[in-house]
């Protein structure tokens, strides 16, 4: 992984830099995006885009086959560190294997109905883990997904 560069990162401006372009790219499809106000992180900027990245098109990619797809971007604030979620309204995953999603080439879904390689969620994690923070999910198949993360706030 590269060498880290920490500077502050307006996230919400990021944020919308990443479903700018998922936009554009999916422009056949109907994705509702919300984004709230974000709190600013320290960070390394391209690593934490790679984040959202990765991410939020999970979160395009497994609501492929719901009729009216919803993304959302939020923070909560739990006193220590800025927590940052994508929220999907899409096919979710059974919570018995969220301890292994998070590994390299760990699939919940077939290749045939979902592309991908199976490294984005560990590129998240480590990505995360270098800026010592951490990430989790929940979920209920049929009913989305919702990832979170935390960044540091100094």
């Amino acid at each position: 992984m590269q060498e880290m560069t920490v500077s502050p990162i307006d996230m919400t401006a990021l944020t919308k830099e990443v479903t700018g372009r998922l936009i554009r790219e999916e422009q056949n499809r109907n994705i509702e995006f919300r984004v709230t106000e974000l709190p600013k992180a320290m960070g390394d900027q391209s690593l934490i885009n790679q984040v959202l990245e990765n991410l939020i098109s999970n979160a395009v990619k497994f609501s492929r086959k719901v009729e009216k797809p919803v993304i959302a971007v939020g923070s909560v604030d739990d006193g220590k560190d800025n927590i940052y979620f994508v929220k999907d309204n899409g096919v979710g995953f059974d919570l018995q294997y969220v301890g292994t999603i998070f590994n390299v080439f760990q699939r919940l879904h077939s290749a045939e109905d979902f592309e991908g390689t199976g490294v984005g969620l560990a590129i998240v994690e480590q990505i995360i883990a270098k800026h010592g923070g951490r990430v989790w999910a929940d979920s209920k198949q049929g009913k989305g997904a919702t990832f979170y993360f935390t960044l540091p706030k100094s």
